[in-house]
């Protein structure tokens, strides 16, 4: 069974997330500080894990920080912080997505599914096809019915980060600094402009994108 650490200090919720979990097959360790969390994870690694920020003992986005330190188990925060600063906080820490309270539990498993695919699945695919568009990446190359697809060395650049990691939201500031660098973190007006030139390029309708989406203040999503 896929083994889930629920961190959360809330006794209802745990025991409510146990059961539907459990239901679903999977594994469910609880706990109910950051201390606890850390210990559990070292012991006995869990698959993936869901994640609180409101903890008792100590911030939530400290809890992702000492996770890193040495795993690299999908982390999907789970809070009722709903600020676009507290999620960039926590994605930037090492989070893979995050869910704000309350929440459905179909997109909960939804979410635990699409972390279990990235970190469970074959190796990465070279070529990504949607409906819409296949990227080559090995030949760098984009195509669009049949046709090639002519993007700038900075479009590919941005594409290609989104299309390595589908269905996870990547934050302006990990695509900033992954497409331009770390000097230009805080120019989000390159995003809005380059975006806007590959939906056009490659979305069929760019008033309502399929694959490539905007998380408001957050950060982007390819959806495949």
């Amino acid at each position: 069974m896929t083994g889930v650490l629920v961190v959360d200090d809330d006794p209802y919720l745990l025991r409510a997330l146990r059961i539907t979990l459990q239901a679903h097959g999977y594994d469910v360790a609880a706990a109910a500080d950051g201390r606890a969390a850390l210990l559990a994870a070292r012991q006995d690694m869990p698959a993936v894990v869901v994640l609180d920020l409101g903890l008792p003992d100590m911030d939530g986005t400290a809890v992702i920080h000492e996770l890193r330190g040495f795993s690299r188990v999908p982390i999907l925060v789970l809070s009722a912080r709903h600020g676009s600063e507290d999620k960039v906080q926590a994605l930037d820490a090492g989070a893979d997505d995050y869910i704000t309270k309350p929440f459905g539990l179909d997109e909960l498993l939804a979410r635990l599914r699409a972390l279990l695919r990235r970190s469970d699945g074959p190796e990465q695919a070279r070529i990504i096809t949607t409906d819409a568009f296949t990227v080559d990446l090995e030949k760098r190359r984009v195509l669009r019915d049949g046709q090639d697809v002519r993007l700038t060395p900075t479009e590919w650049n941005m594409l290609e980060v989104l299309v390595r990691n589908p269905e996870k939201l990547i934050t302006q500031q990990q695509l900033l600094t992954e497409v331009w660098g770390p000097a230009y973190a805080k120019e989000t007006n390159y995003l809005r402009v380059y975006m806007a030139q590959l939906r056009r390029k490659l979305e069929p309708d760019t008033a309502n994108p399929r694959h490539l989406l905007t998380e408001a203040g957050i950060g982007y999503r390819f959806l495949p």
